[in-house]
């Protein structure tokens, strides 16, 4: 059984209203550019593919989209927007879920890989996207570069944003690698407090789950712009190959 957090109905029915800064056709023109580059003429499973934010207008863009995702009211709502014969999506964990035939992508969107708890479910995620690509084919995953550099000695929290309606920080717990993002959203004249569990992992982390998974490093950027990847960076887009021979 996965350690991933169940989304709720709730959560599920506000999530593109509350990414909607990031559900842009100007702000996903990057990303769909890059991941419609490395799909090619192929295939594309989406890991955690949630309300399709990524995985239906990448569909538009003319390559096969898979999706597997864990909670069913995620599912529901892309549901309303793509039909399950254009867009297939699997009920499960990305870390064991299986669904029929090859890829030659496979991806991680929006830090998504932290939703598993566990290192070791983290490496099975590797291994899950191993086993669905096809010789050549590629896994990417986008994530933060977890800001322990912004912690003065005895504090455990990182602020993200402070803006009108919106208070975000994280917690960290530096034996067990995880950390806690906590919201408070302004609705009607009161704050909405929400939090979830997330285990961080650093790029070097994922160069040895990757090798583990017999996949190779292609390339590692800052961005889905292709900006280049510095130690000032605080995310970036990580390219692994899977061996032809």
């Amino acid at each position: 059984m996965t350690s991933s957090e169940l989304w709720s109905r709730a959560t599920a029915e506000r999530y593109d209203t509350e990414e909607a800064g990031i559900s842009s056709p100007a702000a996903l023109g990057p990303t769909l550019d890059f991941l419609a580059e490395l799909a090619g003429d192929g295939r594309a499973l989406e890991f955690a593919i949630g309300t399709g934010r990524v995985g239906v207008p990448l569909r538009e863009r003319g390559v096969p989209v898979v999706g597997i995702e864990l909670s069913e009211h995620m599912a529901a709502v892309l549901r309303r927007k793509v039909d399950e014969d254009t867009l297939p999506v699997a009920i499960g964990d990305m870390a064991t879920t299986v669904v029929p035939g090859g890829f030659a992508l496979v991806y991680l969107v929006y830090n998504t890989i932290t939703n598993l708890l566990t290192q070791d479910e983290q490496v099975e995620c590797f291994r899950n996207a191993a086993r669905h690509l096809e010789p050549g084919g590629r896994f990417v995953i986008e994530l933060g570069v977890p800001p322990l550099r912004l912690l003065p000695p005895g504090q455990v929290a990182v602020p993200f944003d402070v803006s009108e309606r919106h208070l975000g920080f994280d917690t960290f717990d530096l034996v067990e690698q995880v950390l806690v993002s906590h919201h408070f959203t302004l609705e009607d004249g009161r704050y909405r407090r929400g939090a979830s569990r997330h285990r961080y992992a650093w790029p070097a982390e994922l160069d040895l789950m990757a090798r583990l998974a017999g996949l190779e490093p292609e390339r590692r950027v800052a961005d889905w712009d292709g900006t280049p990847f510095t130690q000032d960076s605080t995310k970036h887009v990580s390219v692994w190959r899977k061996p032809v021979a």
